[in-house]
């Protein structure tokens, strides 16, 4: 039937109408916040991130207490991203027993229900701030993946329910749910960081850690903005390792991606609105150029898109109402 027997408007009517007729909604429960933890800082100085507004770096027992907060207005998951006071060539204090990391899973296991997920990567504990192990000026893809898979176990005896790798290195997934295996991890999930770009949305995230590559970029080992079709390759060799949840990352510019993802895999999708999306819509807020209703709608076109967690900066916002 074509107009004016059929009219589309009466779905739009009232808010009651579009209420019940909404395909697309956002829940609490889809919700991952990330969180800075920075060791050299003492309880009750928080940071403010100047490239990210509203966003802080905590001590240990400040991020617990926050999270504490959020958990008790609905939040279900955190990813954790620590700044050890110790940095060298090989990230040692990335898989440390006693790492800014391990101590915050630890804390987090003992005092929340929080599901707890680590960001499992070298770039934040290197001195040079690559996301593997450098020889002659190479990141080197094999070496590397023995110090990831230490790093996730030392998560996993930590007490972290998921492990993300996001450092692109081929092959780290398989080499990690290996190790998880042979120490008694076997339940221990994987999320893997599958179609992560190099993207130019990740700037202020590298100033929040202090993780830019002093020399370089990430070019090799992070993903072309211009390609499809392999990301649907990365994700597909992700699962065959033994990935168990997929990561697209950025979320906004890379929509197609998780549709495509989420289309072809059926597997839990998870979108990383990363930090430059985040920075982008705060300063069109705090210039007048967008609306708090930005916010919503930003998320919930990464849901519609085929997303079903959003990892975001925004999360407080949603769980507090304000959004």
């Amino acid at each position: 039937m074509e107009f004016p027997v059929t009219r589309m408007r009466r779905l739009r009517k009232d808010q009651n109408i579009r209420n019940i007729l909404t395909e697309t909604k956002l829940n609490p429960e889809d919700f991952i916040y990330p969180i800075f933890i920075n060791e050299a800082l003492e309880d009750g100085n928080k940071e403010e991130i100047k490239t990210m507004p509203g966003q802080f770096r905590f001590s240990i027992n400040d991020a617990v207490t926050y999270l504490k907060e959020l958990e008790s207005i609905g939040l279900s998951s955190v990813i954790l991203f620590g700044m050890p006071e110790i940095k060298d060539e090989k990230g040692s204090m990335a898989y440390h027993k006693n790492g800014v990391i391990q101590q915050t899973i630890r804390k987090l296991k003992a005092e929340t229900d929080l599901v707890v997920i680590t960001d499992v990567c070298l770039c934040e504990y290197t001195s040079h701030g690559h996301c593997g192990i450098i020889k002659d000026g190479e990141v080197l893809n094999d070496p590397t993946l023995n110090y990831l898979s230490k790093v996730a176990l030392s998560h996993a005896e930590a007490g972290a329910d998921i492990v993300a790798p996001s450092d692109m290195m081929d092959g780290r997934v398989a080499s990690i749910r290996k190790v998880l295996d042979l120490n008694g991890y076997q339940d221990t999930i994987i999320m893997s960081y599958s179609a992560k770009y190099a993207s130019a949305f990740y700037a202020p995230f590298r100033e929040a850690v202090c993780s830019t590559p002093s020399f370089g970029d990430r070019k090799t080992y992070q993903m072309n903005p211009a390609n499809s079709q392999e990301a649907l390759r990365e994700v597909k060799l992700d699962i065959a390792e033994g990935a168990d949840m997929i990561i697209v990352k950025p979320a906004m510019p890379y929509m197609d991606i998780i549709r495509e993802v989420k289309d072809e895999f059926k597997m839990p999708t998870v979108a990383y609105q990363v930090s430059g999306e985040y920075s982008m819509i705060m300063a069109g807020i705090e210039n007048g150029y967008l609306t708090q209703d930005s916010i919503y709608e930003s998320l919930l076109s990464i849901k519609r898109s085929g997303a079903d967690l959003i990892i975001s900066y925004f999360a407080p916002e949603f769980l507090e109402g304000k959004i």
